[in-house]
């Protein structure tokens, strides 16, 4: 059977990858790695047909260097096993494995001890965030690099080297239908070559237009923006939405998102806002954000949407706090600029004149806890705007009114 098309187009060296520039780019780090002939384990990971397997490829290619291609769940144990010897063979060999997320612990541990002594070179490629998904042995021995979604200019560039090619003889195409096909492909150039060459044997007489690719594609355009931005658009959109507590517009924009199957995006943003703009208003949010990334997880999609959208409408209808992140924001503040000094001698780990405090009545007692320079300093300014707060602002001013009875204690 012959190949796809999007097969045939991969690159040869990184000078034919599509897009990363910031990977790869003039004085970047892969390219400055190739450039040295020098390579490291790493985990390249981002969405569908945005060029890990391409960047993987053409990493080999260019250092001309011995590989072979796994996939953590097709490939069993055994394959797993000829690697390993085959890199004992060579004395080294570079692992190119895709879906490491999947990697289960027999696989793990017959690989662990290679990549430890060096003798095998991972670099994995995963659709899923890899601090999340992959076994903290494994990510503990690789450079993690993220792979940004193409943007439009970077698929019409694709589509128009793809025409090129000599299975495509004759075609004929328009810069509108090239731009149609972005659009609808979003950051996936797999998409966009597939649904080129479907578009030029559906045709009798090798002509692309917008009408024929709807009678192909009848899925609606989702993204329009023409940039890189667009994607992160739309997460800005959603969490200012939820942040702003319009429910509807909340929606919308989770919608957006579903249906671009970007779920990592909306897992990594919904646990911001669960904390960034939430907060002490209530403090439940987060464990429930966590339950149904967890279901959502479990089911996939198209399930997912259903606790996906029970959670945003909490959230969105939630009230609202930041006060406890700027409080740490203002300590990290003082801490970058010097403003630090000693620990004191009463809380010192070998202090002999620490109070414990669970010795005292109501499981308090008066002590110096800031260093000298910052007596007296509050970063945490509770708000009224939640019950919560209020509660803690309460707690506080009686822990403030305990400290000032027993000052002398």
């Amino acid at each position: 059977m012959e190949k796809p098309l999007a097969l045939k187009l991969a690159p040869n060296t990184i000078d034919e990858v599509i897009g990363q520039k910031h990977l790869l780019g003039k004085g970047k780090v892969l390219r400055n790695l190739i450039e040295n002939k020098k390579i490291f384990s790493m985990i390249l990971y981002g969405p569908p047909g945005v060029g890990k397997t391409s960047i993987a490829n053409a990493i080999v290619k260019d250092l001309g260097i011995r590989y072979r291609f796994l996939n953590a769940t097709m490939n069993n144990k055994k394959d797993f096993d000829i690697v390993v010897e085959e890199a004992k063979m060579y004395d080294g060999i570079v692992l190119i494995m895709d879906e490491i997320h999947r990697l289960n612990k027999d696989k793990q541990d017959l690989l662990l001890p290679q990549l430890e002594s060096g003798l095998i070179t991972l670099i994995g490629m995963t659709t899923s965030n890899p601090y999340f998904k992959i076994n903290p042995a494994i990510r503990s021995r690789c450079h993690i690099f993220e792979l940004k979604p193409l943007d439009s200019s970077d698929i019409v560039l694709g589509l128009k080297r793809a025409c090129k090619y000599p299975d495509l003889e004759n075609i004929q195409i328009d810069k509108k239908a090239l731009e149609w096909i972005a659009g609808v492909s979003g950051s996936d150039l797999r998409y966009a070559y597939n649904l080129l060459e479907l578009a030029y044997y559906s045709s009798s007489d090798k002509k692309i237009d917008v009408e024929l690719l709807k009678t192909i594609h009848s899925k609606p355009v989702i993204v329009s923006d023409k940039d890189e931005s667009g994607h992160y658009d739309l997460l800005s959109a959603f969490q200012k939405s939820i942040r702003g507590s319009d429910v509807d517009a909340s929606l919308h924009y989770l919608a957006r998102l579903i249906a671009v199957g970007d779920l990592d995006s909306i897992y990594r943003r919904m646990s911001v806002i669960a904390y960034e703009d939430i907060g002490l208003a209530n403090p439940d949010i987060g464990p429930r954000v966590m339950a149904a990334i967890s279901a959502s997880e479990l089911v996939g999609l198209p399930e997912a949407r259903i606790p996906l959208g029970d959670i945003v409408v909490q959230m969105a209808l939630s009230p609202k706090s930041n006060s406890s992140h700027l409080a740490l924001d203002e300590a990290i503040s003082d801490v970058e600029t010097g403003r630090c000094g000693d620990v004191p001698d009463t809380i010192k780990i070998h202090s002999t004149i620490y109070k414990y405090p669970h010795d005292y009545p109501n499981h308090f007692v008066s002590q110096q806890y800031l260093p000298d320079n910052l007596i007296g300093k509050k970063y945490f300014h509770p708000q009224d705007t939640s019950p919560n707060e209020r509660i803690l602002k309460q707690i506080r001013e009686k822990l403030e009114k305990l400290k000032e009875e027993h000052k002398n204690e």
